[in-house]
């Protein structure tokens, strides 16, 4: 018996399909960890237990979620405990992150690494590619419940029904806004860009910018995150 990580293949598909395309030297930065408040009898300090993260490119995308697929019991705590499959959560940055600027970054931490006695160079690399997105698709506003009003007709007529894309997560919603579209939309229908400071008000925004977000069609908890403004097509 193995973990599952893809709980919805059609949903993945659409969202890998969803993704901006990459440019020269860039690639999409993903996170798997176990989270205690998925599964209380877990015994760890902290929500969040980090069990692997890596980059890929889009057309690798699904087959490398498939190789988390391992064994049950093959993911283990600090502690030595098996990980929990309802504990499990996959994370993704959904802006582009660039290989150059995380190259740079790193090659300034090196002598610093090396006058720590820390030679962990894998770990640090991938730190260095989490911190350089290399552009910004999109602005992602993280709403932490479910008790409210989306309004989706208010966000049409204030920053474009083709602006923006609205994921359900276990514990709330992230809308994810392309901040050159809707601010380009309300320039021409109000005469100003305010649309960030308008969802901020709108809504219970917890977090707000580049953040890691619930990868779609994956588990969550127990629960399956996926788009619920519109239904994208794709074939599988």
């Amino acid at each position: 018996m193995n973990y599952k990580i893809i709980a919805n293949e059609e949903e993945l598909l659409k969202f890998i399909h969803w993704l901006p395309e990459l440019e020269e030297g860039e690639k999409y930065y993903l996170a798997l960890f176990s989270r205690k408040k998925y599964c209380e009898t877990l015994i760890q300090s902290s929500d969040k237990t980090q069990l692997k993260r890596f980059v890929t490119e889009k057309d690798r995308f699904y087959n490398r979620l498939r190789q988390l697929e391992i064994p049950v019991g093959a993911w283990k705590l600090k502690n030595g405990e098996d990980v929990p499959q309802e504990s499990l959560a996959l994370y993704i940055t959904i802006n582009p992150r660039s290989m150059k600027k995380a190259t740079e970054m790193m090659g300034k931490k090196c002598w610093d690494l090396m006058s720590r006695g820390n030679y962990n160079v894998h770990a640090e690399a991938l730190s260095c590619i989490q911190k350089s997105k290399s552009r910004t698709c999109f602005i992602d506003f993280d709403i932490d419940t479910k008790e409210i009003d989306l309004d989706l007709q208010w966000l049409n007529e204030e920053i474009g029904e083709a602006n923006y894309e609205i994921l359900e997560t276990r514990g709330g919603y992230h809308i994810m806004v392309n901040p050159t579209q809707a601010s380009a939309f309300r320039q021409e229908k109000f005469g100003d860009k305010n649309w960030h400071v308008k969802i901020q008000k709108k809504y219970p925004v917890d977090q707000s910018g580049d953040q890691l977000v619930p990868v779609p069609g994956s588990y969550q908890g127990g629960f399956v995150p996926r788009f619920i403004k519109k239904t994208l097509s794709v074939e599988i």
